[in-house]
């Protein structure tokens, strides 16, 4: 019989022991996406970089020919982490690239949390490269789009059967912060959660603004 404790498990994230890859956020992509709504997708891409930005986990941007043919990142993206330089690339496989392979060894961290476009493209090549080099793989799915529904799913059924751990755009929020009782993080998780966590976001405006609720009390 295994002794219980009150500490987390091994398997969750938190901000220092993963590095955040965002890819190919970019028009020419998103316009055959449709396995998202194009408007859900930008909100989720907004969540997650506001998460990372806020709990300060290393996040690497990159594009794929930014200045001929693919176009910016999303804004939600870029305004989240000001200054900082694309990577851009011409390979659809991000980790066959010198610069972001650089940055990750530069990062050292073993853990490697994916999303962007296409799933079974830009996704699924770094995402198996890594898992091939002893990397741990996460893939937020729901900040991720392919061309069709089943293009999408037969991409992280794929990356599943290989290792990688599936999971959604407010659930890594909420896995940073993890306890309300954690005060630095607390007003800003909920203000990332009210502006872009949909229904739950709504529901935290309600109970602060009719009855001043708090979850850390």
């Amino acid at each position: 019989m295994p002794t219980a404790t009150p500490t987390p498990g091994k398997e969750l994230l938190d901000p220092d022991n993963h590095v955040l890859v965002l890819i190919d956020f970019q028009s020419q992509m998103a316009f055959a996406t449709s396995s998202i709504d194009a408007v859900i997708l930008r909100n989720n891409a907004a969540l997650i970089s506001r998460a990372a930005a806020g709990f300060h986990v290393p996040t690497i941007l990159t594009t794929v020919a930014e200045k001929s043919f693919s176009g910016p990142m999303f804004a939600e993206i870029s305004e989240a982490f000001p200054g900082q330089a694309m990577l851009d690339r011409t390979s659809m496989n991000t980790w066959e690239d010198a610069a972001v392979i650089a940055r990750v060894n530069e990062i050292g961290r073993s853990r490697i949390v994916f999303a962007g476009l296409w799933t079974s493209v830009c996704i699924v090549g770094p995402a198996l490269s890594a898992l091939d080099q002893g990397f741990e793989v996460f893939v937020i799915a729901d900040a991720c789009g392919d061309v069709s529904s089943e293009a999408h799913e037969r991409a992280l059924q794929r990356m599943i059967q290989a290792g990688a751990r599936p999971m959604t755009s407010l659930q890594y929020l909420l896995e940073l912060q993890r306890d309300w009782a954690r005060t630095q993080t607390y007003e800003m998780t909920t203000g990332i959660a009210k502006t872009f966590g949909g229904a739950y976001g709504h529901g935290i405006v309600y109970a602060k603004t009719m009855f001043g609720a708090s979850e850390g009390h």
